[in-house]
């Protein structure tokens, strides 16, 4: 087999949280409706504010796409709305950056998000998986996921940027995904792009609202150029764009979501505790915890109608998100209740 056609066979084989299509088929007998703690997005979604019916029967104008550069750039603390670029969701960023670069040699800290090893082996280029950055050596490319998904690690904002400083002295990048980090008292190092630095923010995992596919690369102006045009035109429909700079303004709604969900993780923690679960990390979006009887638990909850995120690689490990509303935080209370 080929490195490109293993790149591809690999690819095909990662497993997704959101999938209830594969847990009806686990689990076809399941308690309905199914309750879905397998992604870590946030259970209570930004309200959608009335949009005008021109936003769906019109291309997106230049003027829509530039307010919502606008927007991300003072949400995210960038100086220049040209270090912006607005995409369908961070997945087809992922997938676009692989295809900028020559052949490289490029470290993946993990274990981590799949995509990312997945998409620069299908870009042709020589992928290691390592445990820090500090073992990432002589690569090109050092892809880093801060808040980390599933185990919740992170990394100082200084080394950070020192490394980015190496390796953009040689021609290289560090692209680190914040997908994450709108809840959490991390340092972003969105509002210090430069050479050689691309930050990856998710609109759906924050604000809720997954369907909409919105998501963004910050980076020197030249690269966003770059990036944008391998997007082509109207790559963000215009309901995303209405959606997106509404949502992205409103700033006392994120301040009181990142509160909410703090208590919920917290009360997810407790819970998982009580069943005997070891809290190994995450974020206010979901939490990660080791159980001695992981597989027999991820069936009892399956049959409960509640779909969790196990990990081949780590098969004690589950991870669950948050439940939404009170009548979901008692049905997973039942299932957890110590044995």
């Amino acid at each position: 087999m080929s490195g490109t056609e293993e790149a591809g066979e690999r690819s095909r084989t990662i497993a997704h949280g959101g999938d209830l299509d594969a847990a009806q088929v686990l689990f076809p007998h399941s308690e309905q409706p199914w309750i879905d703690l397998s992604t870590g997005i946030n259970p209570v979604p930004y309200p959608c504010p009335p949009m005008e019916a021109s936003a769906f029967r019109r291309l997106p104008s230049r003027a829509d796409l530039h307010a919502l550069l606008a927007a991300a750039a003072r949400a995210y603390g960038v100086a220049d709305p040209d270090q912006v670029v607005a995409a369908p969701g961070t997945q087809i960023l992922i997938e676009t950056l692989p295809r900028l670069r020559p052949h490289s040699r490029v470290a993946v800290i993990g274990p981590t998000y799949a995509e990312h090893e997945a998409a620069w082996l299908r870009g042709g280029h020589a992928v290691t998986m390592v445990g820090d950055p500090a073992q990432a050596g002589e690569v090109d490319v050092v892809v880093v996921v801060n808040p980390n998904n599933p185990d919740g690690r992170t990394w100082e904002a200084s080394a950070l940027l020192d490394l980015a400083g190496r390796l953009a002295r040689r021609g290289g990048w560090l692209v680190v995904d914040e997908a994450f980090i709108d809840l959490e008292s991390v340092e972003s190092l969105a509002p210090r792009v430069e050479r050689g630095l691309i930050v990856l923010r998710s609109f759906g995992k924050t604000y809720g609202l997954a369907g909409i596919r919105l998501g963004f690369a910050l980076t020197e102006p030249a690269l966003a150029r770059r990036i944008a045009q391998a997007l082509g035109p109207w790559a963000v429909p215009g309901p995303a764009l209405a959606l997106g700079r509404s949502a992205l303004a409103d700033t006392p709604w994120l301040r009181e979501a990142a509160l909410a969900r703090h208590a919920d993780a917290l009360r997810l923690d407790r819970l998982l505790a009580c069943r005997g679960g070891r809290v190994v990390g995450g974020t206010c979006l979901f939490r990660t915890a080791a159980f001695d009887d992981a597989p027999d638990l991820f069936r009892r909850l399956g049959e409960a109608g509640i779909y969790v995120r196990r990990f081949e690689a780590i098969p004690h490990w589950l991870r669950f998100g948050l439940p939404a509303d009170k009548g979901e935080w008692c049905r997973l209370s039942r299932v957890l209740k110590p044995v």
